[in-house]
């Protein structure tokens, strides 16, 4: 007789308690995450609440002052909305702000080119490594630590006046000396002898940027017959040219804010004959001076505005002569 035997129970393994186990696992590390992220929010609230407190209302409120007649000396239950006016008055009817608008502009445009091209001169005069070297890089860019202070410009004002130490030196030489700071031809000039004068900052920038050329590039170019012009055009420009950039930015940004050289030298009136009457200057004026806040305002969000679109013609032009070492110019 065939004896048969049951099968054995398929015995089945259960993954609930397991899985259940993971869940419970994975509680602890959302909420540890969780907690990590609310700390990262409060360490970053301060920061946050000095932003909307000191950039984003102050801004977002002197644009709403732009389309009105704000006065500081009025009370504010005479303020009233003006619309555009402010701005209809500035294109239209203010010929001292299309005057100040070109003579920052020329400003701007003058002295930031000559700016860089001293500082780029003097960074390849102190790429080397020598006795010296260091202390004629702290003499250098010991002007750029006094740039925007009152005394310098005090200074600057005292120099260039009519019987100022700059005369006096020119008349070593038998030189007729200039009333400089009050010569409406003149004045302008010695504001953008300041500025480039203060070549410092990019100077450092730039000598950055040089050491780190690959001397590689110089010893292929050499072998080539390159002289040390060809090797300047073909080798350091084209390898300097993301610091270029940046320093270009940077400084006609600075060059375009210029305040108080143009303030202490002209006694805060732009002259003589408006000739140094930059368009902060003239916005300080309308603000503080004639108290036109609203108008000052309109002023402000223009200036804004203008230097905005300055800088994206620089991005959208740097991509055609800007080399980055990976290729990439977008």
């Amino acid at each position: 007789m065939a004896m048969t035997t049951k099968p054995a129970p398929a015995t089945t393994s259960t993954t609930t308690p397991a899985r259940s186990g993971a869940r419970r696992g994975s509680a602890p590390g959302a909420s540890r995450r969780h907690g990590e992220g609310l700390a990262g929010y409060v360490f970053l609230s301060p920061w946050l609440l000095g932003l909307m407190a000191i950039t984003a209302f102050p801004m977002l409120f002197s644009l709403y002052l732009s389309f009105t007649n704000y006065d500081i000396l009025s009370s504010w239950d005479f303020v009233e909305w003006v619309g555009f006016e402010n701005y209809w008055d500035l294109f239209v009817n203010d010929q001292t702000f299309r005057h100040s608008a070109q003579v920052t502009l020329i400003f701007a445009f003058v002295a930031v080119p000559l700016k860089l091209a001293a500082a780029l001169s003097v960074a390849l005069l102190l790429n080397r490594e020598s006795r010296g070297v260091g202390l004629f890089r702290s003499l250098f860019y010991l002007p750029s630590l006094l740039g925007g202070s009152v005394a310098l410009a005090l200074i600057w004002r005292a120099m260039f006046s009519g019987d100022g130490a700059f005369n006096d030196f020119l008349g070593l030489f038998g030189i007729p000396g200039q009333p400089w700071v009050n010569d409406p031809d003149w004045a302008l000039e010695t504001l953008m002898v300041l500025a480039i004068w203060q070549f410092g900052a990019p100077m450092v920038i730039f000598l950055a940027g040089l050491k780190q050329v690959p001397t590689e590039l110089y010893e292929a170019a050499s072998v080539d017959g390159a002289g040390k012009i060809r090797q300047f055009f073909n080798v350091t420009l084209p390898m300097l040219s993301p610091v270029i950039f940046f320093n270009l930015v940077l400084e006609t940004i600075n060059g375009f804010q210029g305040f108080t050289a143009a303030f202490v030298i002209s006694n805060g009136t732009g002259g003589p004959v408006d000739s140094t009457m930059l368009y902060t200057l003239y916005l300080y004026t309308k603000g503080f001076t004639e108290f036109q806040m609203g108008y000052a305002s309109a002023l402000a969000w223009v200036f804004l505005i203008a230097i905005g679109l300055i800088t994206v013609l620089f991005f959208s032009t740097g991509r055609f002569w800007v080399h980055y070492s990976d290729g990439d110019n977008d």
